[in-house]
Parts: C-alpha cells; structure tokens; sequence
C-alpha cells in the first residue's frame, strides 16, 4: 500500500510543475512511510511514497522500471493474483528481479497494454510511463477501493491519492458550488466530483491514456448485472457456491510478508471474514474496540464468542467518550475534502490501535451495500410489497410528524425513522432512493448556501447516480446504485483515509469482482425478504458462526455528536466555525440558516440536527486549514 503522485506536461509551462512534486510526495508520507521517491523524464514526473507488504527488498522500491528503462510504473494496492501471472512471465523469459507484484504489473502492462486490467485481482490506482512513446496510462481498480484523483487543464494534468497531494502540486482552489450542495445532501461528496472545479475522481473500473497531449478515459469493467438474466440456481446451491467465492476470496487477500489481521467487530461480515480466515493461518490476530459509556453499543461480546469459537489472538480496544474526543481533531486534520460520516472516528481509532500490531487488516465492508444490510433496504423492501404496514405508516404521517424526532433515544430516533419512510412512500422510485440516502433536502442545502447553486447541474448529476433504477420492483436496482454511490463515495472512501492515516492496509474480501459479479446474478428473494436483509450471507453461515449472532439485533453505533455539540465542543463550534462574522466574511453561509441550525441544537425536536451541524463543523474546519 502506497501514495502516488504525478505530472504530466503538455508544453513548458507544465513542465514547471515537476519541482512541486516533492512536497506533493510529503503529503502521502503517512500512505507510504517506508521509502519515498521521484522519477521524471521528459514530458513526465512520478512521485512514490512506499508502505512494503510485499517483497520488501530495495529492488521492489518504486518508482519502478523494466529492465530496459524504456517502462516505469508507480503502483498503489495489491495485486492478489501476481505469483501465477509471475509464473506466466518466467515462462515467456523475462528477467524478473523480485518476488514483488509491482514488477508483475508492470510487465503485464508493458505485453498486453491496458488488457492487462482484465487479468488482475486486487485494489490498485498506478499509472505507466513509456519514455520511447512519451504516453503515460493511469489506472483505477474495478471496485474503487482505492482512490485516484486528478485535475487537468491546457497545460498539465495532475494526479494522485489524495487531495492534500494535488493542493502541493498547486491546483486553482476554485470551489465547486454544485458539489457544496451534495455535500451537505449526503455529508460526503459523490463521485467522480470533488470540491473543486476541474478536479475529477477517476471512477471506478476505468483508465486514462495520454498520448500526443490527449487524454482519453475508458470503462474497462462493470459489474455484471442482467436484470432479465437472472441464474437460475437455487438456494441450497446458491448458498455453497458462495461459501466458495467468499473462502477464495479471503485466501488470495491473505498473501502478505508483513504481519496481517482482521478486523471483529461481532457482527456477522466481519465475523464470516474470520471464519474463513482462520482456516488458513494457525492463529489470526483480530481487532475490535469496545464502548465503557456506550454499553448498548457495545459489541465486544459478540467479538470474544467468535474469536473463541475460532481460536483467534484477539484484542479488543475499550474506548470512553472521552477516548473518541481525544482523537477527533486527528481525524479531522487529516481530511482533506469534507467529508462527514461520524463513523470515521471511530475507523480512524481501530485503524490506529490495529496498527500497533499489524501492517495489513481484513475486513467485511461491503456486505451491506451487497446483500441489502441497512434499514433503507427493508424499507425499499416494504415500499415494493406494498404491505398494509406501510399503508398504516404513510396514513400516520401527521402524527409521526408532530411527535419530536431525534437520534438521542430509542423513541424519539424510531419516530424519526417513520416519519422518513412515510414521506419516502408518497414518492417514486428515484425520489425515493434519493430522499432515504440523503440526510438533508435538496432545497435545504441551497437555502444554507450564500451562493446560487446551479439547479441544471444539479439535476445532470442527480440524474447520472440515479440512472440505474430501472425496475420499480427490484432491490437489486437499489443495491447496484448503492454499489456507485454509497460504497464508493462513503464507505471505501471512509475506510481508506482512515486506515491510510495511519499506515494501515485494509483489505476487502467481499468486494473480490468474482464474488461481487455472482451475487448480482442471484435473485432478490434470496437476498432479503419480509424477517431477514442479506439473507443468504446469513443463511450460507447459520452452521459455522456463534448462533448469539444470529439471536440480535444490528446496532450500529452513534459517536455522541449531540452531547459534544452542548459540551466539550459547544465553544469551538459555536464562537470558532460558526462565529457569525466569520461566516459573514466567508462568503459560504447563510448566516440566518445557520443561526436555524444552531438554535435547532436546543429544541425540543432536533431532528438529524447533529449530522446536519457535524456537516458544517467539518467542512469549516477543512476551509480553515485548505483555503484560508
């Protein structure tokens, strides 16, 4: 695991833009602290920053180049599958120098060109220069897993893993208004747009070639989904087979020469991933934190009954409120575009404390956008059964609406709950998904910004996330969309800055393409039904995980942003991020909306008041540190 970065000029002025490069490469230091450095030839300069888990000799070290030097190759990730393509390659008579995948993938690339993509299994964003043709190809794994951003104008195109590494390159800090409005819509922003303007993500499964000074941008892969062509296999089957695609899955992503674990939370993904896990190493390092003042929260239980039940070293990390504060202005300094899912603290912690034991962590992200794990697919679930419970739900809609609403109780957060679905009822299928995956309206992000947001380009890109819903009576068309907004654009990007932050590799098992492919051919029935969401992940592991599993509910967990908000960090949101003169010479707010949200803090129905105020605090602690 590594950082990249790099330029690629198009006439002199671009080429002013190499001596940037090292303090571009300094950014990435917590991707890569083992070895960092700098390759530049011609039209082209490459920076790498190295995290070794593979081969971890110097002669693995990267910027890396064939034997003749005609070829160099920056890589991010792991390609699980190198050691039978490396086979491949002796075969043919190259003179490979390493036991390292980064030597594989460059030689594929330099035989088959952008066809290579189509062999590997892994996570990876690299880019190849050919100093003989001057082209450069970048590339982007077929899930997102790992991130690649660039920014190209008439004179360069730039590139790297994050953000903060593109700002060293100098990029124009021009905000992008459209993607402020998003942002405050789903507290992330979705792919391929950043904060800024001309700032692009490079989506999922696709590449870039530069060749004569043009950039072209290809799809090399899509998840295989056929809404017609469905596999006819039935349960029993369908249940074995993907016992097999997770267990060959977790095997590839166990190759390492550094020390690996796993995360446990208790839950059931995390838990299948140590199931099989354990079956190949003798005994399994595994991870979890607890909650001292959040006991309803607490899973650590159902952490020990598995790590027992498969003989794992197990150590659980009990945290206080006080713990998760200690870390909040760490996590927060390193984002570098806003992004609000409170779940990254506590992803930053176990990141943190996993990485004093390990280099390399499993993990079961990705199941739930999957197999249907949140409780917006039982409602999508409902809403398409049309059941007499949501008749009751929707005609108590003036009820749900003036009882209080908060997430601070079981009551209040289940009346908050309904009165969601219940609007989501009276509208169609699109609005509906929209309106479930988004924490704030639309009209209410534009009324909190000093700005006019284009309304056209709103709706282009709305249109765009939305284009997949096609079927009104198909969760898989709201789980393949969940597959392009939510997993990544929130939930990848979250476990990748997070355990990037500190040097820790994280692998994802049930995001292998072959597994991910499969279970797109299954039918909706076998994913969710009226008792049970990812039914057949949890059916395929009744026999073999602790059956306490499978007797509790899902918990999740809320990072006390409520009680913070009228405590430890009242003053600093308050006086510092949202002084009103401050926000009056930004430019940003509107400062009447503002002073509606810091006011809802106190009411007596907050509503999602926290993650609407936890939104602002992180974008204005970004603005403060990026664009002041």
């Amino acid at each position: 695991m590594c950082g990249i970065t790099g330029v690629y000029a198009f006439n002199d002025k671009g080429n002013e833009y190499f001596n940037k490069v090292a303090d571009s490469v300094t950014t990435l230091i917590k991707r890569g602290p083992d070895k960092q450095a700098i390759y530049q030839k011609d039209k082209v300069c490459l920076g790498h920053a190295r995290l070794s888990i593979i081969d971890l000799s110097n002669a693995a070290s990267q910027p890396f180049h064939d034997v003749t030097n005609r070829y160099t190759i920056i890589f991010n990730g792991e390609i699980y599958n190198f050691k039978e393509h490396r086979e491949y390659l002796v075969k043919k008579g190259l003179p490979l120098k390493t036991q390292s995948d980064t030597e594989v993938l460059l030689y594929l690339y330099i035989i088959e060109g952008p066809k290579c993509l189509e062999k590997l299994n892994g996570f990876f964003s690299f880019a190849v220069h050919d100093s003989r043709e001057d082209t450069l190809f970048i590339a982007r794994d077929r899930m997102g897993i790992k991130p690649l951003i660039y920014y190209r104008d008439r004179n360069k195109l730039l590139f790297a893993s994050e953000m903060k590494a593109l700002l060293a390159l100098g990029i124009p800090k021009v905000i992008d208004k459209t993607s402020v409005s998003q942002y405050f819509q789903f507290n992330y922003i979705p792919s391929p747009n950043t904060i800024f303007e001309n700032v692009k993500k490079l989506n999922p499964g696709h590449y870039l070639f530069i060749e004569n000074n043009q950039v072209n941008e290809k799809q090399y892969f899509a998840i295989t989904y056929n809404r017609s062509k469905l596999s006819p296999i039935n349960y029993e089957d369908a249940q074995e087979k993907l016992r097999q695609h997770i267990h060959d899955s977790v095997k590839l992503r166990m190759i390492s020469d550094v020390p690996l674990g796993s995360f446990l939370s208790g839950g059931i993904d995390s838990s299948i991933i140590v199931a099989e896990a354990s079956k190949l190493t003798q005994q399994l390092n595994t991870f979890s934190i607890g909650y001292k003042d959040e006991p309803f929260f607490d899973e650590t239980h159902y952490a020990e009954l598995v790590a027992r039940k498969f003989n794992t070293n197990h150590q659980a990390f009990q945290l206080t409120n006080d713990d998760l504060y200690g870390s909040l202005h760490q996590m927060l300094d390193y984002i570098d575009e806003p992004f609000a899912d409170s779940s990254a603290l506590p992803v930053h912690i176990l990141s943190m404390h996993t990485r004093s034991k390990v280099t390399v962590a499993l993990s079961g992200d990705g199941a739930d956008e999957l197999f249907s794990g949140y409780n917006k697919h039982k409602a999508h679930y409902q809403a398409i059964q049309r059941g007499m419970q949501s008749s009751l739900i929707k005609a108590g809609l003036p009820i749900w609406k003036a009882l209080p609403k908060s997430r601070n109780s079981q009551f209040s957060n289940k009346i908050r709950q309904l009165e969601k679905y219940g609007k989501g009822l009276a509208l169609d299928q699109k609005e509906r998904y929209w309106y479930w995956a988004s924490l704030m309206a639309e009209e209410d992000a534009n009324q909190l910004l000093n700005f006019q947001v284009q309304l056209n380009e709103l709706k282009v890109r709305k249109n765009e996330i939305l284009k997949y819903l096609i079927n009104v009576e198909s969760i898989s068309d709201v789980l393949y969309t969940d597959m392009q907004l939510v997993l990544v654009s929130d939930m990848l990007h979250k476990v990748d800055s997070m355990s990037m932050a500190n040097s820790l590799e994280v692998r994802v098992p049930f995001l292998d393409y072959n597994l991910v492919n499969f279970v797109f051919t299954l039918p909706d029935a076998y994913k969710i039904n009226g008792k049970m969401r990812k039914r057949i992940l949890q059916d395929a592991y009744r026999d073999i995980l602790p059956q306490e599993l499978y007797q509790r509910p899902k918990q999740g967990f809320e990072v006390p942003l409520m009680n913070w908000f009228k405590t430890d960090l009242n003053d600093e949101l308050m006086n510092k991020y949202l002084n009103p003169d401050y926000l009056v010479s930004q430019k940003i707010f509107n400062p009447t909306a503002v002073e509606h949200l810091k006011n809802q803090l106190y009411a007596k129905n907050p509503g999602d008041i926290q993650a609407h105020l936890w939104a602002l605090l992180v974008f204005q602690h970004w603005w403060m540190k990026y664009m002041d």
